[in-house]
């Protein structure tokens, strides 16, 4: 599903002998640090994805740090704001945790008469997280979308509504299952659907939060609770369950391990996107920021903000699209 991921994490296998664990996670030695360049100041404008807006407050922190004369307005509402925010030119990056879709690039091309560029600057694995008390271990993809999803397109024979159903014993198997998910804006929302299940619909019982922390302090209230988000939002009240594409098979925790060698079942990149002319350089204030987003300064605080860090080939095949 995701061999974008793993076709190039291999050659990463090749050239340094192994890939970071989760329990010591560093960015690869290869990735180049930001370098200060003069002349850059002004205001950029960020709208997009609420699962970037952690990581995207970050790294403007961090750029500021470097430009003092630089201001930078974020504001993620979830990755459906971004394309027409970027079209109508009221933001000059589009933080994005899913690719355009083509009526969005049709849109944006129609007004600029060519495509947004589309700029990898994080690795993510959706987790499916339950509260910390919960007993449950791992889960397959089958099981989740009978959990989620009122068509159950995977193929699992029965809906899923209480925890005895997911092999919970105890008072907690007569429990109903209480379901936390994203609201149609998110571009999470829109991968969960697509990718886990298996672009079935939603069940009328989920609760629709207006971003990730929401799910997660949902569920962290909430014994009964389960939810997806991006790893990045993962807190101490919740764990990330293993996930297994089908019944009976082996299950893989949310790690940087398993998102690069593709067993992880929900990874994606993450992407800001900007307009970038054919032929002419972006303005510098934008070239400036997204270079310092992949630079080893950037994917250290990608790695802070929980999220997985690109190796030095995935941060130079994003470079060269700023070209």
């Amino acid at each position: 599903m995701f061999k974008r991921i793993a076709c190039i994490a291999a050659a990463l296998v090749v050239a340094t002998g192994g890939i970071a664990s989760a329990e010591a996670l560093k960015v690869d030695k290869k990735v180049k640090k930001y370098q200060v360049v003069g002349g850059v100041s002004g205001n950029l404008n960020s709208i997009g994805s609420d699962t970037l807006n952690n990581l995207m407050t970050m790294w403007a922190e961090g750029f500021r740090k470097k430009y003092p004369n630089v201001n930078i307005q974020i504001e993620g509402k979830g990755s459906s704001t971004a394309p027409p925010a970027l079209t109508a030119g009221t933001a000059q990056l589009g933080p994005m945790s899913r690719e355009m879709k083509s009526s969005e690039i049709d849109a944006f091309e129609k007004k600029y008469g060519y495509k947004p560029t589309k700029i990898a600057v994080a690795i993510d694995t959706i987790a499916v997280f339950v509260n910390k008390d919960n007993p449950l271990k791992s889960i397959s993809l089958e099981k989740v979308d009978a959990v989620f999803s009122k068509n159950r397109k995977r193929g699992y024979a029965s809906d899923i509504s209480t925890w005895g159903q997911l092999g919970v014993t105890g008072k907690m198997a007569g429990q109903p299952i209480s379901l936390y998910g994203r609201n149609s804006a998110s571009g999470t929302y829109g991968f969960f659907k697509e990718h886990a299940l298996a672009k079935g619909d939603y069940k009328d019982t989920v609760k629709e939060q207006p971003g990730s922390a929401s799910v997660v302090q949902g569920i962290t209230r909430d014994k009964n609770g389960i939810g997806y988000s991006g790893i990045g939002y993962k807190t101490s009240g919740v764990k990330a369950l293993a996930l297994s594409e089908k019944e009976g098979e082996q299950a893989f925790e949310a790690n940087y391990e398993n998102a690069l060698s593709n067993k992880y079942p929900l990874s994606r990149f993450l992407y800001i996107y900007v307009a970038k002319e054919p032929g002419k350089p972006l303005p510098k204030l934008v070239e400036e920021f997204l270079k310092f987003a992949v630079s080893k300064e950037g994917q250290e605080i990608v790695v802070k903000d929980g999220y997985l860090p690109l190796t030095a080939a995935m941060t130079a095949k994003s470079l060269d699209a700023l070209k």
